[in-house]
């Protein structure tokens, strides 16, 4: 009986023994690590374009090919809602424009929110659309918000060209200052971009996102200065919110830049620029980190 016992103890020690030894996880150089480097995804992204570009034709086709209007589509939206607020904004709530005529100051901010909520409602179903696709052939799967936006870069050069007839009807040129354009539409982009990113992986996750969509279109328009001017915002409150929704300094950057032949401030233009290099950037992160993912929660 002693020697059974102490058998018995023997095996629960070694198997005790055993248990120690065993590893809580597989050995760290077979751990996976994810190292994001800024030239390879460049070069990867560089690799991708004809893929962008293909994606962007094909959804292009979709929209608009058996359209009786065709790409007039791009701009009656704009168009519409901007004599709405000539309508409602100007006339009822007597915003005032200064020298420049109320419909070319609206125009403006709806040619930015237009290209937002375009690249920011097709961007976050990219993903959940081209699920087939995704399983079959790899790629940088970034590139599907990223056509969305090559999308509405199209509808926004459409509405840009609009925007010059509009100059004309109302016999305004463009201020000199309009090369500040160009450094505010990289602002607009990247702010853009990381907001398409968090959202097309967030619907692959969270369903529930794609219903609120809708919501955020419709409560964005109002809560960017689109129909009004940043002034409107209390100063002491502007700061905090152009970090929030940098389109408030881009917008309000095209139009001193386009009608009243002024710079963009830059105070709050530099507050947009490190708010959109955040939203890129924290975006890009959190897409990568959750695309390998995709594919099992899909």
């Amino acid at each position: 009986m002693g020697g059974q016992h102490a058998q018995v103890v023997d095996e629960r020690g070694t198997q005790t023994e055993e248990r120690r030894r065993i590893p809580d996880g597989p050995p760290p150089e077979l751990v996976f690590k994810r190292r994001l480097r800024p030239v390879q995804v460049a070069h990867e992204l560089w690799g991708a374009r004809e893929l962008v570009r293909a994606l962007a034709e094909r959804d292009l086709r979709a929209r608009y090919k058996q359209a009786v209007l065709g790409f007039a589509w791009a701009v009656l939206t704009p168009l519409a809602l901007c004599a709405i607020f000539t309508l409602v904004f100007h006339r009822a709530v007597k915003i005032d424009t200064g020298s420049v005529s109320y419909p070319l100051f609206a125009y403006v901010g709806l040619i930015v929110w237009q290209f937002f909520s375009n690249t920011m409602n097709q961007g976050a179903l990219s993903l959940a659309n081209n699920l087939s696709l995704l399983n079959k052939v790899y790629c940088p799967r970034e590139v599907f918000p990223l056509a969305t936006m090559l999308v509405a870069t199209v509808d926004m050069v459409i509405g840009i060209g609009v925007l010059g007839l509009m100059f004309l009807v109302f016999w305004t040129a463009p201020a000199a200052t309009f090369l500040w354009v160009l450094p505010l539409l990289v602002i607009q982009f990247a702010f853009t971009y990381g907001v398409a990113l968090v959202l097309s992986v967030a619907v692959v996750y969270l369903r529930d996102v794609r219903h609120l969509l809708p919501i955020i279109t419709q409560m964005g328009v109002f809560a960017t200065p689109v129909a009004y001017p940043l002034a409107r915002i209390p100063q002491r409150a502007q700061e905090i919110y152009v970090a929030v929704n940098p389109l408030g300094a881009v917008i309000e950057g095209y139009r001193k830049a386009l009608l009243y032949g002024q710079a963009p401030d830059l105070a709050l233009t530099s507050i947009a620029a490190v708010s959109s290099v955040v939203f890129l950037v924290g975006g890009y992160l959190l897409f990568k980190k959750l695309e390998t993912g995709i594919a099992d929660v899909a």
